[in-house]
């Protein structure tokens, strides 16, 4: 990182390192972007057919994958 304006450090708004549930979601969102699209029914689509629940172990929908970006803060509230 440097030092010198206008800079830009990765983990700014990290709290925690993340979590092995917090690396393999990354993980695969990376996957699905590459290989399915970008777009939220494309992604709730590749988590799912991948087998990557939500957190309470049900599988995806565009609401609940909001609330977990939100939760995360990966999405402006």
């Amino acid at each position: 990182m440097t030092t010198t304006w206008p800079y830009l450090d990765v983990h700014q708004s990290r709290t925690h390192e993340p979590t092995p549930y917090e690396y393999k979601l990354a993980a695969t969102l990376e996957e699905v972007f590459t290989k399915e699209g970008h777009e939220l029914s494309d992604v709730v689509r590749g988590l799912n057919s991948r087998q990557v629940h939500a957190p309470d172990g049900a599988p995806w929908t565009e609401e609940s994958f909001r609330a977990e970006m939100n939760r995360l803060g990966a999405c402006p509230r």
